[in-house]
């Protein structure tokens, strides 16, 4: 598809993206390009488009039964890991070069051996992320994305230098731009897009190269603006706050009970949009420091400092800003069954949501 083809069609790419999720992917590898799977927004997706590959985020389908990973992986792994891996199983990601599994939680990074046995691919990198923020960490953290960088290197025969990885970085922070400028169209009264619609802009985005992304991003901005007939003011306005919500059900069925979805904390939405990568000259350094200290997720432990108050506005303080700045009147907490992580926050999360005059589901 042409680039004025992407700006014009809009939310209609969006659609066709996620509903047949993974067919650009399947375009490129026909086309000669060589596609790297990966699970969780902690592996730095600059390093994989500076080789010239195309990553390429693994989702499940909550619609299709898990049967074949059910025989490769423990039942009590969390359903979305073992979802994913199903539809690998399936020949879903029959078109993968690669894969990537970091060091994240344990029903992502105890499966590594299982996804590399199973799908016997090409190229199997596990990224050890350290769970801790100091500066040990992060200096460890700099080592492992150069093994990375290298591993990536042997892969395809070619230097990743550090230019090419400062440009790869100023692609995505346009990506993380313009996804924030849509997100502040939810901030109106009735929001300009709906959270069904950003839902599928959401996994749309995550199979797409960078920089066709940005132009379907720019398209979408603008096809939303121009609208006539967007969604309709509802009795309340939620914020949807989770790990991995990889497909619209949940949102349906909160727009569908008379309610606008207009902001998330979620990993695939605002955790991987809104902090930017510094671009300097040792950009390894910039993204070590982005994607530990700058994803506020639960498996990165953050050491109490101050009142316990303090703490919570430390670790929450992103939700509390979201909460003044779009006007949300309401919070759903969407955990996983067996999710440790997410499900040993709940009581942090619901205690500071509920300090700032919100109710909590």
């Amino acid at each position: 598809m042409s680039e004025a083809e992407f700006i014009s069609h809009g939310l209609d790419t969006v659609e066709k993206y996620y509903q047949e999720y993974g067919f650009r992917a399947r375009e490129l590898k026909k086309q000669g390009k060589q596609v790297i799977g990966y699970l969780c927004s902690l592996v730095p997706l600059e390093i994989i488009a500076a080789a010239d590959l195309i990553p390429f985020r693994i989702k499940g389908n909550p619609h299709e039964p898990i049967t074949k990973a059910d025989t490769q992986m423990e039942t009590i792994v969390c359903p979305l890991i073992r979802s994913c891996f199903d539809m690998a199983l399936k020949g879903n990601y029959e078109f993968l070069d690669g894969l990537v599994i970091p060091h994240t939680c344990d029903s992502v990074s105890r499966t590594y051996d299982i996804w590399k046995y199973n799908l016997n691919l090409p190229y199997n990198h596990f990224l050890n992320v350290p769970h801790s923020c100091g500066e040990p960490s992060l200096e460890f953290f700099k080592d492992m994305l150069d093994v990375f960088r290298k591993s990536l290197e042997k892969l395809t025969g070619r230097e990743i230098s550090d230019q090419s990885i400062n440009r790869a970085i100023q692609l995505y922070n346009q990506n993380r731009a313009l996804m924030r400028e849509l997100y502040e169209l939810r901030k109106s009264d009735p929001p300009l897009i709906s959270g069904v619609e950003m839902t599928k802009v959401l996994v749309a985005a995550m199979s797409l190269p960078v920089d066709e992304c940005n132009t379907l991003l720019a398209g979408v901005i603008q096809k939303v603006k121009e609208r006539k007939n967007g969604p309709v003011r509802k009795s309340a306005r939620i914020i949807v706050i989770g790990a991995e919500v990889d497909d619209a059900a949940l949102m349906e069925i909160i727009e569908e009970s008379d309610a606008n979805v207009v902001i998330d904390d979620l990993c695939i939405g605002t955790k991987i949009y809104w902090a930017d990568v510094e671009v300097t000259d040792n950009p390894i350094r910039s993204l070590a420091e982005r994607y530990l200290l700058g994803i506020m997720c639960p498996r990165t432990y953050r050491k109490q400092k101050g009142t316990y108050q303090e703490y919570l506005e430390e670790r929450f303080g992103h939700i509390g800003r979201f909460i003044r700045d779009f006007k949300v009147g309401g919070a759903v907490l969407y955990i996983y069954q067996y999710c440790d992580p997410y499900g040993f926050e709940v009581p942090a999360t619901k205690s500071y949501i509920e300090s700032v005059g919100i109710p909590v589901l």
